[in-house]
């Protein structure tokens, strides 16, 4: 494992924010995606950024990587270290004071997100990274892999907040969506691309039609 703050400081060109569950009760097939897409983002030689942990998807994802000659950069909280939730072959490791301080850290250091499946855990930091990138502080893809459909229900709720007019038409375009790990990196290059400007159309008026 790398010293504390090995490879964090400045942010690389090509770094790969993946989110995902530290679960290991869920179906295996969700660790398997979890692997293909940590060797997918390895030989593509993009660095994977997560949360750092050592067993669930998070596990698959670093481990796959890992063998595959990639780098991996692990953010935790100092909790889950003393923890020892920490996985113990990766290439950086910044601990950080708690969960609000490592989310800030893990979209500064991302060109890209990518979300798994996962739990409430997965869900609060995807949603994090899309309200910063409605609100123009995040400008980089965001890609959903809807495994067995397992977005979908949260992909309808969005609708809906589009729908009763809570967020404007063009935020559809801050996410994608695809079905499995291989179609991530095609998704993230394809990403419409996302301005700043996008704040002036954050707060939707009551006018607004979506």
């Amino acid at each position: 494992m790398g010293e504390e703050n090995s490879g964090i400081e400045a942010k690389g060109p090509h770094r790969v924010l993946v989110f995902c569950a530290s679960s290991a009760g869920c179906d295996p097939v969700y660790h398997e995606a979890a692997a293909q897409l940590g060797r997918a983002l390895a030989r593509a030689s993009l660095t994977v950024v997560y949360g750092g942990g050592a067993v669930g998807s998070m596990g698959a994802l670093a481990d796959a990587a890992l063998a595959e000659g990639g780098q991996v950069i692990g953010i935790q909280p100092r909790f889950m270290s003393e923890l020892e939730w920490t996985h113990s072959r990766l290439s950086g490791l910044h601990i950080v004071d708690d969960m609000q301080e490592r989310k800030r850290m893990m979209l500064a250091t991302s060109d890209a997100v990518v979300a798994l499946p996962g739990g409430s855990g997965t869900f609060e930091e995807l949603f994090e990274a899309i309200t910063a990138k409605r609100l123009g502080l995040y400008l980089n893809p965001i890609v959903l892999v809807n495994q067995r459909g397992f977005f979908d229900p949260c992909l309808e709720l969005l609708d809906r907040a589009i729908h009763e007019r809570f967020m404007d038409a063009r935020h559809r375009e801050m996410w994608q969506v695809v079905e499995s790990p291989e179609q991530v990196i095609a998704a993230m290059q394809s990403s419409p691309a996302w301005s700043r400007e996008a704040l002036g159309f954050a707060a939707v008026s009551g006018r607004s039609k979506a």
